[in-house]
């Protein structure tokens, strides 16, 4: 296996081309960088090249893009027959509403928790939750 070296990136390096990701034969099948600190502009700047960040409290901001990434247009969606009668169903439903940027801060703090689980925490971590 050959060597893979690992992008750090500070406040003032941008992501390298998605293309050095660590390859499939390595320890971190798409790896792409690492940084100190999470911030709004760099999740905007790596979601924007198909880049996110996951990492665990403790760890530098890992930034990862695998190889293949599985992208689906949203007009090449196709629902199921069963899918489509229970979306209908839902509609039908008036006590069921569908929002949109709603409790943001909320859902998020939902998703980073997993009451019951023996892992208590997800991989959203507290400098996540407040980046987004």
């Amino acid at each position: 296996m050959a060597g893979f070296m690992l992008t750090w990136l500070d406040e003032h390096t941008d992501f390298p081309a998605t293309a050095l990701a660590w390859a499939q034969d390595s320890s971190a099948p798409g790896l792409l960088a690492a940084s100190e600190h999470l911030s709004l502009a760099r999740l905007q700047s790596a979601y924007a090249r198909g880049i996110f960040p996951w990492y665990s409290a403790g760890q530098p901001v890992l930034w990862w893009s695998p190889d293949p990434r599985m992208v689906l247009p949203v007009q090449a969606l196709r629902l199921s027959a069963s899918l489509r009668k229970q979306i209908r169903r839902f509609i039908r439903n008036p006590a069921c509403e569908i929002r949109m940027d709603s409790a943001f801060e909320a859902v998020i703090a939902g998703c980073a928790q997993r009451p019951g689980s023996p892992r208590h925490n997800t991989w959203i971590v507290s400098e996540m939750a407040q980046a987004y």
